[in-house]
């Protein structure tokens, strides 16, 4: 199963298991299995770097679980649940990139002075008139 470009997951290190779906297969007259549940360990495999297996097991935990039970047949839950499985190890994996610190510009200072100004001339208009006036 392809993850991303750099990292590919044998089909022996994920664990697929079959059982009666509550939704849409489960409920016909010839009852199948077709709620699908794929598993991987991420302590057990192979394939992963040490940095990924740190990353992994911080982010999702120690197994990696999709299920689906969408369909009516047993192959496209399969499917979906591999699909499923794939963007959880995928998002798992994610590093996010770190933000670099920026200035605000002198205009947009400019225009949060001058904001603050007209806030306040219109708070000032709020107030009752003097007894000058």
């Amino acid at each position: 199963m392809r993850i991303s470009g750099a990292l590919t997951i044998p089909a022996q290190e994920i664990v697929v298991r079959v059982s009666r779906s509550s939704g849409p297969g489960g409920q016909h007259a010839n009852v199948t299995a077709s709620r699908v549940e794929v598993a991987f360990d991420v302590r057990a495999s192979a394939t992963l770097s040490a940095a990924q297996r740190a990353r992994l097991l911080e982010r999702v935990g120690p197994v990696v679980r999709a299920v689906a039970q969408d369909a009516r047949s047993q192959a496209r839950n399969r499917e979906l649940a591999l699909e499923r499985l794939a963007a959880r190890i995928a998002a798992g994996l994610h590093v996010p990139r770190s933000r670099t610190p920026t200035r605000p510009t002198k205009a947009s200072k400019r225009r949060r002075v001058e904001a603050k100004a007209r806030r306040g001339e219109i708070k000032r208009g709020r107030s009752r008139p003097s007894q000058d006036d």
